[in-house]
């Protein structure tokens, strides 16, 4: 198999990944239009473009007519009767293809953080100041918290391996590990979490989420009194773009970002000395400092009663 084949069949597997949560549990019969309109919407509001969306309805459509026309039980019969046909989404006024994100002021961002429920607002508040994708906050194992006996870094670090399937092709890029660093903010929201869920950090009654950009959030959104112009996107991605855009106005270097967001190559363990390290966390916490604010978001946070 050359590299090529082998490409495909990761990509492949990253759109089956996303689309799980959606059609996963459906039987083929029910698979249509209108049951993909919910991830159809889903990715439109995590910015992907109009292209990202319909490879994934295509491979959909491949798998659907295989069922119809080659894939046979143990009776030698069909899968599926009679394939259907699949619409394409076009590009419209407020899509991925043309919407742009919307970063969030101070005061926004307190606003999104009352208005969202409990375990929405603090994983919006982590994501906020660490960066992270949306799979990367709802795929948050303990097990990948980094131990280290330096205690200005203890409870800090996270290392997510580069081999974990998780939700979202972007969560893997390049499957290299990737590195979160917690400023104070963050870390006082992870530290609120322990022993609430055996394995994941962020949960739900009892369950990991699979996605943040729900109608939880969808809803916070409205009630925070945000954006509803189609010229921005409203989804939970605006959260990495803002982080982004702060650490940019604190003076934090172009190649430090670069780290901080999961762009940069190379094995963390063997590349990142611990000098190096500190200065990636005195970087996130420029945030918490910005403006000398207190953050009154964050004390709400902590008042709500935990899942």
């Amino acid at each position: 198999m050359d590299n090529v084949e082998l490409a495909s069949i990761v990509t492949e597997s990253y759109h089956l990944e996303d689309l799980d949560p959606f059609i996963g549990d459906l039987p083929l019969g029910q698979i249509h239009d209108e049951t993909l309109k919910p991830f159809i919407e889903h990715r439109k509001e995590q910015g992907r473009k109009t292209k990202t969306i319909n490879l994934a309805i295509g491979l959909v459509g491949r798998i659907l007519n295989l069922c119809a026309r080659k894939w046979r039980d143990e009776q030698g019969q069909t899968w599926l009767e009679v394939p259907p046909m699949l619409s394409k989404v076009k590009p419209t006024q407020g899509h991925s293809d043309t919407a742009k994100p919307y970063p969030l002021d101070w005061e926004e961002q307190d606003k999104l953080i009352k208005a969202l429920d409990a375990h929405l607002a603090r994983m919006a508040l982590y994501k906020v100041n660490t960066g992270c994708r949306e799979a990367e906050v709802c795929g948050l194992r303990w097990e990948w918290e980094w131990k280290t006996d330096i205690e200005e870094l203890q409870g800090r670090l996270f290392i997510i391996p580069g081999d974990e399937a998780l939700t979202g092709r972007s969560s893997v890029k390049g499957r290299e590990d990737r590195l979160i660093v917690l400023n104070d903010v963050a870390k006082s929201v992870v530290d609120s979490q322990r022993g609430i869920h055996g394995t994941h950090v962020f949960s739900y009654k009892g369950k990991p989420l699979t996605r943040m950009n729900n109608s939880g959030w969808k809803k916070g959104w409205a009630r925070a009194g945000l954006t509803d112009s189609p010229k921005y996107l409203r989804g939970v991605h605006n959260l990495r773009h803002t982080f982004g855009r702060r650490l940019r106005s604190a003076g934090v270097p172009l190649e430090t970002r670069k780290v901080l967001l999961g762009h940069a190559n190379g094995d963390i363990t063997s590349h990142y000395s611990s000098p190096e390290i500190r200065e990636l966390l005195l970087a996130v916490n420029k945030l918490c400092e910005s403006k000398s604010r207190k953050n009154p978001a964050l004390n709400v946070v902590r008042l709500k009663v935990a899942n």
